[in-house]
């Protein structure tokens, strides 16, 4: 399934925070692409060395680097579909603060389940996760436009939030039982999917500004 935007809704101011975290990741690419393994190998979070107290830095570059053009437009896309609307209730603030918080959490889940790992990782995938699981907490019957893959054939329709992002995060954990059953030591960080999701689900509403919890009657 490929998402393509909410039905529903559309955000009422410029999602101006979403645009610049895309063209930093864009921009990070770009710099990948120049610069090579070397550049990859300089700035991936390698989990052994965050368990030692090496290279921290990388918590953060990592966040915002991708292992090749696949990876980002997907990445970017779910971004763009799940992000306006979760910036549109927290504000630009609060909400950059709730993504690279969400990134934080999905590194140290993967670190947690892999410390002695030296193989990089690098992917938005963990604090998109973040939007993605307050996107499933703030607008859970949204329906949105998407695209649904049989072999050769798409067709586009509309499937609610909450069976569409629900599906996606059963994904992640059913895959990451898999991995630790077959004791894998690369691949996809779905670890880093599952702590940021659970992040954004449990956290969301702590980030929203104070007239939108008013309107939802969750001011306290």
């Amino acid at each position: 399934m490929i998402p393509l935007g909410d039905a529903d809704r559309r955000p009422l101011r410029l999602p101006v925070v979403t645009a610049l975290i895309i063209g930093a990741n864009a921009l990070m690419f770009l710099l990948e692409l120049v610069g090579g393994d070397a550049f990859i190998n300089q700035w991936a979070l390698v989990p052994a060395d965050i368990v030692a107290g090496r290279h921290w830095i990388t918590i953060l570059t990592s966040m915002f680097m991708h292992a090749g053009f696949v990876h980002i437009l997907g990445n970017m896309l779910f971004f763009w579909v799940f992000g306006p609307e979760i910036e549109d209730v927290m504000g630009p603030v609060r909400y950059l603060m709730f993504y690279l918080l969400g990134g934080l959490v999905a590194t140290f889940a993967q670190v947690v389940v892999a410390p002695t790992s030296t193989v990089p990782n690098l992917g938005a995938s963990g604090a998109i996760a973040a939007v993605m699981g307050a996107f499933l907490i703030t607008y859970p019957r949204d329906r949105i436009r998407t695209v649904l893959l049989f072999g050769w054939f798409a067709q586009v329709t509309f499937v609610p939030a909450i069976v569409l992002v629900g599906l996606w995060f059963l994904t992640q954990v059913f895959s990451e039982v898999g991995a630790l059953a077959q004791t894998q030591t690369g691949g996809v960080a779905y670890m880093a999917h599952i702590g940021g999701f659970a992040f954004g689900a449990i956290f969301a509403r702590l980030f929203e500004t104070r007239q939108r919890r008013e309107q939802e009657g969750l001011e306290w």
